[in-house]
């Protein structure tokens, strides 16, 4: 991890479904904020700031990606999924 961490590289996981995967009491809260969230969404009160969905994760959409974002032109996030 020290060789990544010097370079600023960061992975970040999240898991909505904390709740239900665990069976927590509170678990239709989960349901109660997604419902908020949709409706805002819903409103244009909050939008995303996903700008682009470059493909799998491969040696040519890296390189897409980290020249974009070193000529300063990737204005939002940038999603790669699966390999």
């Amino acid at each position: 991890m020290r060789l990544i961490k010097v370079k600023c590289v960061s992975t970040h996981w999240e898991n909505m479904f904390t709740r239900s995967v665990f069976q927590t009491d509170d678990m239709e809260a989960q349901h109660d904020l997604l419902t908020r969230l949709s409706k805002m969404i819903d409103a244009g009160q909050i939008r995303t700031t996903l700008d682009e969905v470059l493909g799998p994760i491969n040696a040519k959409n890296l390189t897409s990606a980290h020249n974009r974002i070193w000529e300063r032109r990737a204005p939002g996030k940038m999603v790669m999924v699966g390999f």
